[in-house]
C-alpha cells in the first residue's frame, strides 16, 4: 500500500476519560461500522488516485509535478496533521472531531470530483489529506472509548480485515469506475463515490457514536506543527517543482535550509518539553534504539512506497499502454500476497522468528524488485500481466511481512506512558517518507524521460526509466535490511498489571530472559 495502508495506531493515546458503553448496547456495534467504514474511505482513496493518474492527466493536461502533488500533497497534509488531529480529539471531543473530519473530508472528495483544472485538484487534495488527518486518528480512539478490554481482540481482527481489503479493493474499484466512464465523467467519479457514504457516515454518526475525551489531555504546539509543515514544504517543493524550472539555485538553497528548520524544530521541542511537557514529538523516545531504529525504517519504507506506487502505475498505463482496469487486475496478485502474508507473519512467524521475519521481508522484496527488472527487461513492450505475476507475488509476501509486524516491533521496548505517542509519531514519520517518495519520483522517474519525445518513443522510455526507479527501490530496501539488526529479536509481551515485560519463545511459551528481547 502505499501509505496510506497503515492507519495510525492510538495516535490520540488510550482514550480514558469515558466509561465504555455497556456490552449489551447494540448502538456499539453500529458506532464499529461507521467508524470503519470511514477508515475503508481514507484506505480506498488513497489507492485509488494512483490508478486514475493517466485519465486525470488527459482530462486536465496536469503536468508531471502537477501529478506527484496529486498524490503528494494528501500524504503530506495528511501527516502533518495526524498528531494534531489526535490531541484535538483528545481535547474537544473524538465523535466532535471525528465527524468534523469526516464531514470535510465529503466535501474536499466533492471538490475533487468537481475539479475545474490541475491547481483546483491538486489544492483539494491537500484539504481532503487535511480532513483525514482529522478523521483518522480518532477511529481506533472511540473504539478504544465504546468497548470494553475483552471485546477489543474481536474488533481489531475486524480492524485488519478492512485494512487488507482496502488494499485489495482500491487499485480495482478506481480501474473500474475510470473504465466505466460513468456519465461521461470519466475519472471523477473515484473522489464523487464518496459522497453519499460520508454522508451518511455523518448522520448515522451523530446518532450512533458516543463521545468521550482525555482527562488529561496535552495543549496543542501550533509552532511544532508549523516548523514540521514548513520544514517537509522546503524539502519536498523544490524536489517535486526542480526539473520543470530547470533545477534553479533557490530550489538547493530551499532543500539545505530544510535541515535547519528541522534542527529548529528539535530545539524547540526540547524546550517545551522542559517548559510544559506537552511537546508535539516527544524525543525522549529517541533514547529507545529499537525505537529509533524504527523510525528510520518507517522514513524509507515509506519512501519505498511512495517511489513504488506511482512509477508502477506510470510504467503500465502510460508506458505500456494499458486500460486502467487492466492495470488494477494486475494489481490483485499483489494485494491477494500482502494480506495473506500480513496475517500468516503476526499470527504465527513472528512469535516465532522475531525480527528475521521483517528482515525476510525485506529481503523477498529485493528479490521480486530484481525479477521484476529482468522480467520488464526481458520483455519491453510487450510484457504480460501474467509475466509480472510471480515478481508481484514475491514482492507482496515481502512488504506483507514487513508492513504487519513492524508497528509492535517498532514499540516492544518503548516505556508504556509513551505508547501513545510513539504510534502516532511512528504512522506520522511513515506519511513523511510517503510524501518524501512521491517527491523523489521527480529525481528517479521523470529525471530520465527527455521532456521532447516522438510518440513512438514514449513507451520505451517509460519502461527504461521504470527499470531505473526499481534499482532506487531495491537500494532504499537493502538500507532498511540493515537497520532492521537495531529492532529487537523477539518482541516484548507486556503482562496486565503493569509486570515485567516477557519475551514469546519458540514453543509457544514465555521467558523473562533479557537476551530475547534485546
Amino acid at each position: 500500500m502505499t501509505s496510506s495502508e497503515s492507519l495510525p495506531s492510538s495516535v490520540a493515546g488510550p482514550a480514558a476519560g469515558t466509561p465504555p458503553m455497556a456490552p449489551a448496547d447494540r448502538r456499539r456495534w453500529l458506532a464499529l461500522a461507521i467508524v470503519m467504514t470511514a477508515a475503508f474511505m481514507d484506505l480506498v482513496d488513497v489507492t485509488i488516485v494512483n490508478i486514475a493518474i493517466p485519465s486525470i492527466t488527459r482530462d486536465t493536461g496536469a503536468s508531471f509535478s502537477s501529478i506527484q502533488w496529486i498524490t503528494a500533497g494528501y500524504a503530506l497534509a495528511f501527516a502533518a496533521g495526524l498528531i494534531t488531529g489526535g490531541r484535538l480529539g483528545d481535547i474537544y471531543g473524538r465523535k466532535r472531531l471525528f465527524l468534523i473530519g469526516i464531514g470535510g473530508f465529503t466535501i474536499a472528495s466533492a471538490l475533487c470530483g468537481f475539479a475545474a483544472n490541475p491547481e483546483m485538484l491538486v489544492a483539494s487534495r491537500i484539504l481532503q489529506g487535511g480532513m483525514a488527518a482529522l478523521m483518522v486518528p480518532q477511529v481506533l480512539s472511540i473504539v478504544h472509548a465504546t468497548f470494553p478490554a475483552h471485546e477489543r481482540g474481536k474488533v481489531f481482527g475486524l480492524f485488519g480485515a478492512i485494512v487488507g481489503l482496502g488494499a485489495v479493493s482500491g487499485p480495482l474499484l478506481g480501474a473500474l469506475l475510470t473504465e466505466w466512464n460513468l456519465f461521461g465523467l470519466q475519472w471523477r467519479p473515484i473522489f464523487l463515490i464518496n459522497l453519499p457514504v460520508g454522508i451518511a457516515g455523518l448522520i448515522l454518526g451523530r446518532k450512533f457514536i458516543s463521545e468521550s475525551k482525555a482527562p488529561k489531555a496535552l495543549r496543542l504546539d501550533l509552532a511544532g506543527v508549523a516548523l514540521v509543515t514548513l520544514g517537509l514544504l522546503m524539502l519536498l517543493y523544490p524536489l517535486t517543482r526542480g526539473r520543470d524550472l530547470g533545477w534553479p539555485v533557490w530550489g538547493h538553497v530551499s532543500m539545505a535550509a530544510s535541515l535547519l528548520v528541522f534542527a529548529g524544530l528539535v530545539a524547540y521541542e526540547r524546550q517545551k518539553a522542559r517548559r510544559d511537557g506537552s511537546p508535539l514529538i516527544e524525543l525522549s523516545l529517541f533514547k529507545v534504539k529499537s525505537f529509533a531504529a524504527g523510525v528510520a525504517v518507517q522514513l524509507t519504507f515509506g519512501v519505498v512506497l511512495g517511489i513504488f506506487f506511482l512509477v508502477w502505475t506510470l510504467y503500465m498505463q502510460m508506458g505500456l499502454g494499458w486500460s486502467a482496469l487492466r492495470a488494477g487486475v494486475t494489481g490483485i496478485p499483489f494485494s491477494i500476497a500482502v494480506s495473506v502474508a500480513a496475517g500468516i507473519s503476526v499470527q504465527k512467524l513472528v512469535p516465532r522468528f522475531g525480527r528475521k521475519v521483517l528482515q525476510t521481508g525485506a529481503l523477498l522484496m529485493i528479490a521480486g524488485l530484481l525479477l521484476y527488472i529482468g522480467e520488464a527487461a526481458r520483455y519491453g513492450m510487450g510484457i504480460t500481466a501474467w509475466q509480472m505475476a510471480a515478481p508481484l507475488v514475491v514482492m507482496g509476501v515481502g512488504m506483507g511481512l514487513i508492513v504487519a509486524p513492524l508497528t509492535d516491533a517498532v514499540l516492544s521496548e518503548v516505556p508504556k506512558e509513551h505508547s501513545g505517542s510513539a504510534s502516532g509519531l511512528i504512522n506520522t514519520v511513515q506519511q513523511m517518507g510517503t510524501a518524501l517518495g512521491l517527491g523523489l519520483v521527480s529525481v528517479v522517474f521523470f529525471g530520465s524521460i527527455s521532456d521532447r519525445l516522438a510518440p513512438e518513443a514514449v513507451g520505451p522510455a517509460f519502461v527504461d526509466a521504470f527499470q531505473q526507479s526499481l534499482w532506487w527501490v531495491a537500494g532504499v530496501l537493502v538500507v532498511i535490511f540493515l537497520v532492521m539488526f537495531a529492532l529487537p529479536a523477539r518482541p516484548q509481551v507486556h503482562v496486565e498489571g503493569g509486570g515485567e515485560p516477557v519475551a514469546p519463545t519458540p514453543d509457544g511459551g514465555i521467558s523473562k530472559d533479557p537476551a530475547l528481547t534485546r
